[in-house]
């Protein structure tokens, strides 16, 4: 049975019964480069509401993100999964590594590539522009962050088992980081070890920003993806205890967001 906080209730409670939720693919630009995000929202809901950009894994907007964006729907939030590489790139590894590897090490193409979806976001009529949070996976968390650390207008973002490493030139500063930010951290995650966790925590408390960082003990990369296999060994692997437990926390993080 799905529990709602005191918000998310509301907004239920003010859309009435869910209708069906309204899905679409939504062509924008950046750069001279043609985008293809997804959008859904359920049009029970009247009016303005919080608003969730959603960022995507190494291997670009999948049915992962899209079953995500879908959940968010239904709690009542306008939601755009936001699409980083590009129409009809959607690699498989080893090009992956790659792919997302273009961004990380460029990371104003990345904040460009991040904004544009904001911005298609915060400009749909359906949403609050005050109320407007961003989550991200694995590729995605490290995006999310950057939104923190380039001081976009959002409330909030949440990084699930995302990269936590800073680029030379793009740390957060003092001052910039207007979003509350919480990171969802596998304990064991070799891809963002605990030197980079260090590293983050020192970050973000020297830019006197407002962080929250949970550890899931048992856990490794990618765990909430169940495509990910059930294999710590791998580095990345489904949790169920953590995938449960960090969507539960970012809700109540929606609830102090929005409240």
């Amino acid at each position: 049975m799905k529990t709602l906080t005191p918000l998310l209730l509301a907004i239920s409670l003010v859309s009435g019964a869910h209708a069906a939720l309204v899905e679409k693919a939504v062509t924008y630009q950046q750069g001279g480069a043609t985008l293809e995000g997804f959008h859904v929202f359920d049009d029970a809901v009247a009016g303005k509401r919080p608003a969730i950009l959603v960022i995507h894994q190494w291997t670009g907007l999948t049915d992962y993100e899209k079953r995500r964006s879908r959940s968010l729907a239904e709690l009542g939030f306008n939601v755009f999964a936001a699409d980083i590489y590009g129409k009809g790139i959607r690699p498989q590894p080893p090009e992956a590594g790659k792919e997302a590897g273009k961004y990380k090490g460029d990371r104003a193409l990345y904040r460009a590539r991040l904004m544009a979806a904001l911005d298609w976001l915060k400009a749909d009529e359906r949403s609050d522009a005050a109320k407007i949070a961003a989550i991200g996976y694995c590729f995605g968390g490290t995006g999310v962050l950057e939104l923190a650390r380039a001081g976009a207008p959002v409330a909030g973002v949440v990084s699930f088992h995302g990269g936590l490493d800073a680029a030379p030139g793009f740390l957060a500063q003092p001052g910039k980081v207007t979003a509350k930010v919480l990171v969802l951290h596998g304990a064991d995650d070799p891809h963002a070890p605990a030197e980079q966790v260090a590293a983050f925590e020192k970050e973000f408390t020297a830019a006197k920003a407002d962080w929250q960082l949970v550890l899931y003990s048992g856990a490794v990369h990618s765990f909430t993806l169940k495509e990910a296999g059930n294999d710590n060994s791998k580095g990345a692997a489904y949790n169920e205890a953590a995938d449960r437990r960090s969507w539960a926390a970012a809700q109540a993080f929606f609830e102090e967001l929005f409240k």
